[in-house]
């Protein structure tokens, strides 16, 4: 359903506006194609500003950011390819709430790429089968319980085909069981091939599904398994 990408950092520093330090300083890190990466570190590390530096919501100050054959250079504006080849799962889940599951899938794969409509419904049935929400494709977000709407905005993120995958804290305020289930996601998106990156405070879950750990803390990073 999809063709993965590896991940390659080098270098990238960012600053928030007015801020005199930077967030993120001097980081580099390579995750390999199809393999999941844990982004672990203190509340205020700058681990969600990574994510959005990745996903081309935050534009970098300085350094590279390469996902496959898409190369952004520190300074780039913020619409510079990545947002094509990176997806974001929020930590809200941002789904639309007067659409239903169906077309809170193919919306952006409808408007923004340009698919038709029967090949975007295809592809987006295909991801709900996947993630276990295959009867859930005419429910409205307000239906479905908090692990059915992470996993709807999951297969939401998967249909516009990209590269990689983010996570900002999928297991936040979920009990044990819950974050077993999100465990099990990853490795169904794993198994279609997708490379994903993970922020998460939570050790358990990251010894569960992560390939490689890295370690953020005063704006650096280091890899830690």
């Amino acid at each position: 359903m999809t063709t993965s990408a590896a991940v390659s950092v080098m270098g990238l520093t960012h600053r928030h506006r007015g801020a005199a330090a930077p967030t993120l300083l001097d980081v580099s890190f390579d995750v390999p194609a199809g393999a999941i990466a844990a982004v672990v570190g203190e509340s205020g590390a700058g681990k969600t500003t990574l994510l959005r530096c990745l996903a081309g919501l935050d534009r970098h100050e300085r350094g590279t950011i390469c996902v496959g054959d898409v190369r952004v250079e520190g300074g780039a504006p913020r619409s510079n390819g990545l947002r094509g080849r990176v997806g974001m799962v929020f930590q809200t889940f941002e789904l639309f709430p007067h659409l239903t599951v169906l077309e809170n899938c193919v919306l952006a794969p409808i408007e923004v790429r340009g698919v038709p409509r029967p090949r975007a419904e295809d592809d987006a049935r295909g991801w709900l089968v996947e993630l276990g929400l295959a009867d859930k494709a005419g429910a409205y977000p307000s239906q479905l319980s908090g692990g059915q709407c992470q996993r709807a905005a999951i297969a939401r993120a998967l249909t516009t085909a990209p590269a990689c995958l983010l996570y900002d804290e999928p297991t936040s305020a979920l009990d044990p069981a819950r974050r077993g289930e999100v465990a099990e996601v990853l490795g169904a998106v794993r198994r279609a091939g997708m490379t994903q990156i993970v922020v998460t405070h939570d050790a358990a879950f990251v010894a569960t599904v992560a390939d490689v750990v890295f370690t953020l803390a005063a704006g650096k990073i280091a890899r830690t398994r």
